[in-house]
């Protein structure tokens, strides 16, 4: 069924809209969970409640692209449950992404100090918008969706260490670019 679809499913309040969901997008809302959580269990609980808040939100909001609507959704419930089970001293798997990010990103009190968290995704936004569209892709995969250098690597047919090398080198570029702007990671 196409998004289209989908949605005025949910707009009908046709409880077939989870159901269409689930068998188009759920491998990619579990996957998506998974990467960051690094538990089947509850990647599999984080999509489940990705189709719930699906229904809650869908009317009134209409999501202009579906599969980019559900991903933000399950990526923020999972983001939730890592921030759970991290203060329960579960491991997850969102720790490498955020521990590469922690050396050009600042901390939540500095970003407080200098800019509203708005204006940093803006820099941010902007910072990848000026990317070519390939380290740009790179750079999502892997610190927005946690996809793993290896399988980026294969999909783009290069070495691990050679992208891992190409992530450390837009990571610096992203450091440099918001300390440009007057944003520091001082701790």
């Amino acid at each position: 069924m196409l998004d289209e679809g989908i949605i005025e499913l949910y707009f009908a309040r046709d409880e077939r809209a989870i159901e269409e969901t689930r068998t188009k997008y759920g491998v990619f809302c579990e996957t998506l969970a998974l990467r960051l959580l690094g538990v089947r269990e509850d990647a599999e609980e984080c999509a489940s409640d990705t189709y719930l808040a699906a229904w809650d939100r869908i009317p009134p909001e209409r999501p202009g692209v579906l599969r980019a609507f559900l991903g933000r959704i399950t990526r923020n419930l999972a983001v939730s449950r890592f921030r759970r089970n991290r203060a329960s001293k579960r491991y997850s798997g969102i720790e490498q992404q955020l521990e590469e990010l922690a050396d050009c990103l600042p901390s939540a009190d500095s970003v407080e100090l200098e800019m509203e968290r708005r204006e940093l995704a803006e820099l941010i936004s902007r910072w990848l918008d000026g990317l070519p569209k390939r380290d740009r892709d790179i750079f999502i995969r892997r610190y927005w969706y946690c996809e793993s250098v290896e399988a980026i690597a294969k999909s783009e047919l290069v070495r691990p260490n050679t992208l891992a090398q190409r992530l450390r080198r837009m990571r610096a570029a992203l450091r440099t670019e918001l300390e440009k702007e007057g944003v520091t990671n001082e701790k």
